[in-house]
């Protein structure tokens, strides 16, 4: 039987909580609502994480600008994903929501951006 601590992140209380694994079988304690449940579940079965980053603008007022994944991913895809961002140069102008980079590391999930870039007006 594998223990692990962890400290919830599905609420601002921020519960410690037991997990204890054998097989497919969970058991978590310590949580004071469902939320912390499910959270410590998903993280011991198959952690996501949201991935933030910049990229390039061509022609924009600025020359980065703040993009994240739109849902979490598996973590195991997190340096597949920034590889992917880290080659990437847009062309402003750039809205928030714009998509930079679809399905992203072959996990199905966009990468958008996260502010606004006007073009360079010459």
């Amino acid at each position: 039987m594998e223990v692990r601590e962890l400290i919830c992140i599905g609420c601002p209380l921020g519960c410690p909580l037991t997990v204890r694994l054998e097989g497919d079988e969970v058991e978590v304690s310590g949580n004071t609502c469902v939320r912390g449940a499910d959270y410590a579940k998903k993280e011991v079965l198959s952690p996501t994480r949201i991935v933030t980053s910049s990229v390039h603008v061509d022609g924009g007022t600025i020359e980065m600008v703040s993009v994240k994944t739109e849902h979490d991913i598996p973590k195991g895809k997190i340096f597949e994903c920034m590889d992917e961002i880290r080659k990437v140069t847009i062309p402003a102008p750039v809205k928030i929501g714009d998509v930079v980079i679809a399905d992203c590391a072959g996990t199905g999930v966009s990468i958008v951006a996260t502010k606004n870039v006007e073009a360079v007006i010459a």
